[in-house]
């Protein structure tokens, strides 16, 4: 019976992703494998999606048996940021004209072996202050995405600031 009852909270949760989500903005990692020798420099690729005029970029990269960490953002007003670890080889140039936030590492190293996730955040900007967060119908469906799966026993990875943030909200 405890079976059934998580089968079913699962499928109402995937059912409300697929309900609420439909339409919503996009990245798309077009290059699945790369492979280089070391000291060459490689671009991997990110197309994004959105109605939105001033999105964020992200780049997280997770080595083997490991959460993913934030590289770098690129926003289309701004600088942007990169973590320190990162700032010497690796970098990413938004176009919002083609859609592409391709991330460029120079001099690559074995070290450099893992996953590289591009992740898209809606931003919204009113004159000159800074970007605040858009919150739209999917952030409802995370939330019920992350009880569940705390329920489950589930493991989540996140910084001190989105633990409390996800504290003070669910």
């Amino acid at each position: 019976m405890i079976i059934m009852g998580h089968w079913l909270w699962t499928s109402v949760v995937l059912a409300a992703l697929i309900f609420e989500c439909r339409g919503a903005d996009s990245v798309t990692q077009s290059t699945r494998e790369v492979t280089a020798y070391e000291g060459e420099d490689v671009s991997l690729n990110c197309e994004y999606k959105t109605s939105l005029s001033a999105p964020s970029l992200f780049w997280y990269i997770q080595y083997t048996n490991d959460y993913p960490e934030y590289v770098l953002r690129k926003d289309v007003i701004g600088p942007g940021d990169i973590d320190d670890r990162f700032k010497e080889r690796f970098d990413a140039h938004l176009s919002s004209i083609t859609k592409l936030v391709p991330l460029t590492i120079q001099r690559v190293q074995l070290s450099d072996s893992a996953v590289y996730y591009c992740a898209l955040k809606p931003t919204v900007t009113t004159r000159y202050t800074a970007p605040l967060q858009k919150h739209h119908v999917c952030t409802w469906v995370c939330k019920v995405l992350c009880v569940f799966l705390k329920s489950m026993g589930g493991v989540i990875h996140c910084s001190k600031k989105e633990r409390e943030h996800l504290n003070n909200t669910m």
